[in-house]
């Protein structure tokens, strides 16, 4: 199912957690990224056209300000995150450069999404860009964000940025290989579900476990994310991001996930 669905979709929405970004060392991996691009432009060739949502700007920024790991006051973290930008940014950008692409970043938030003339103007940035041939980036801009403007979780704005762009698939990578009836860092026997059709049931039925130190969502934001993206009859696909060559892993089949299908 999931790799008639990859095949089957013209404009796919990749989002990228903070931990499926970070290498051990804590460190944007460049290598993944690298290795991303690749199976990307892949895709480009074959007709398709992506946009990448991406978490990592505070990961990013500790790598470079780590004096300020232990800090918790908002302005320090929105420093943080303001440094970390220019750094997840500039390795994006390395990462597909290599292939001849360029990238475009595109921060926002709640605020972008609930104004008319904003959702206008997002929606005419994205479709100029893939049109041209650049790949966008979209992440929250934590700079600026406030509770009252913050969207929360890149899970809930790749679903929103799914919607504004019409895509045909969401695919949301994260550090475990999809949605399991328990936490599988907790519990070993836990089983994989590799396809849901009633995220309503799937709230009731399975064990919900604890978001980790670098992200901000857990499986309840992929699950909220998922049945946003399907109220508007987009599927999604969650899958661990870190796999090698996970994009043609997952399309030859090669590679597990969860599917969320209508």
């Amino acid at each position: 199912m999931i790799s008639q669905l990859i095949e089957n979709a013209r404009k796919i929405i990749f989002k990228f957690g903070s931990n499926t970004l970070a290498g051990n060392d804590g460190r944007i991996n460049s290598a993944l990224l690298s290795e991303f691009a690749g199976q990307a432009v892949e895709l480009i060739k074959k007709g398709k056209q992506i946009v990448i949502v991406s978490s990592g700007a505070q990961v990013a920024g500790l790598s470079k300000m780590d004096k300020w790991a232990r800090k918790q006051d908002i302005h320090y973290r929105q420093a943080l995150c303001a440094v970390g930008q220019v750094e997840l940014m500039d390795a994006w950008s390395n990462a597909f450069e290599q292939y001849g692409f360029r990238i475009a970043q595109i921060p926002l938030t709640r605020e972008d999404f609930n104004d008319p003339n904003r959702t206008l103007n997002m929606r005419n940035t994205l479709f100029t860009l893939v049109d041209e041939g650049v790949i966008p980036i979209i992440n929250e801009n934590d700079t600026v964000s406030v509770e009252e403007i913050k969207i929360g979780d890149n899970d809930t704005l790749a679903a929103r940025s799914a919607i504004l762009w019409s895509a045909d698939l969401l695919i949301l990578f994260s550090d475990i290989d999809g949605l399991y009836d328990k936490n599988p860092k907790e519990f070993p026997q836990a089983a994989l579900v590799e396809e849901v059709r009633s995220i309503e049931e799937v709230r009731k039925n399975i064990m919900i476990g604890k978001t980790n130190s670098f992200g901000t969502g857990g499986i309840t934001t992929k699950l909220d994310a998922a049945e946003l993206a399907l109220s508007y009859g987009i599927a999604a696909i969650l899958a661990h991001g870190g796999r090698p060559r996970c994009v043609e892993a997952l399309a030859s089949g090669a590679q597990k996930g969860t599917v969320f299908l209508v």
